[in-house]
């Protein structure tokens, strides 16, 4: 089988997984095995920041609970909103500056490795409880990434980031977040989003921003993989290589999606 049709078949059976067990499992299963997918991220992490094994089972330990403890204890979401609040400062502040060259001690500890993990793992496993929603708002993330692919290999001149991921370009960039604002256009136009963080006018510079951060959490955890050098974090997933190969872009944007409904919820719902 080559590494396309690899790549295919797991992609279904992920997306199979992820919509059965968003429709049919039960909150609390959800949440664990939600908990059970960012525990494998923790010990991908781990691997590539060269931590022992004692901080490293500690590691794992802390962000399994910090994914799954709002969702069994049955605690409501607005204790999560400062760790979401944490994770969207580090990602829109302070990970574009490290990326540049600019923060050259942001990553390697556990408590990055935390706020990377945790606050994305955390809204996913709550994120869960509305399933059509959270699909819209990880469909942002898919397409732009599969969008700035085909257009970065079509159009693809000027490289965004080479040292770091010589095959992203600007153009591929700016293609991924055209193809995002038409996605956010037929879902207003259609009326699937007539409610929720995506609806009225806030909806497309919300969308654009997801897009955005999930090229910032791409680049991010390829530059961890390239300082370990490392081609991939694990060979868990066939044709995708680890489990943070494959949430890289979810990380930096669930907490900023979660934070979004939040909000909406609390203040426009009403």
């Amino acid at each position: 089988m080559t590494m396309l049709a690899k790549r295919i078949v797991t992609a279904i059976v992920l997306l199979a997984a992820c919509v059965g067990g968003l429709w049919f499992a039960p909150r609390w299963l959800w949440t664990l095995a939600v908990a059970a997918v960012f525990v494998v991220g923790a010990v991908e992490w781990a691997r590539l920041t060269a931590l022992a094994r004692v901080p490293t089972v500690v590691f794992c330990a802390v962000v399994g609970v910090s994914v799954a403890v709002q969702g069994l204890a049955g605690l409501g979401p607005g204790w999560l909103v400062p760790a979401w609040m944490l994770a969207g400062i580090v990602w829109i502040g302070l990970v574009p500056l490290f990326l540049a060259g600019q923060a050259p001690g942001l990553a390697g500890s556990m408590l990055v490795g935390w706020i990377v993990l945790a606050p994305a793992g955390a809204a996913l496993a709550w994120l869960g409880a509305a399933p059509g929603l959270l699909l819209s708002l990880l469909a942002i993330v898919w397409i732009a990434d599969t969008a700035a692919f085909f257009f970065g290999r079509r159009f693809g001149r000027h490289k965004l980031a080479p040292t770091i991921s010589p095959g992203k370009t600007w153009e591929g960039v700016a293609g991924g977040l055209l193809a995002v604002v038409v996605y956010v256009t037929v879902l207003q136009f259609t009326g699937i989003a007539a409610v929720g963080p995506l609806a009225g006018w806030a909806g497309w510079p919300l969308a654009v921003l997801i897009a955005a951060l999930s090229v910032v959490g791409d680049l991010f955890e390829s530059l961890i993989k390239r300082r370990a050098g490392a081609k991939d974090s694990g060979t868990l997933l066939p044709g995708h290589g680890g489990v943070l190969d494959r949430i890289d872009g979810l990380t930096s944007t669930l907490p900023v999606a979660a934070l979004a409904l939040y909000v909406y919820l609390s203040y426009w719902w009403w």
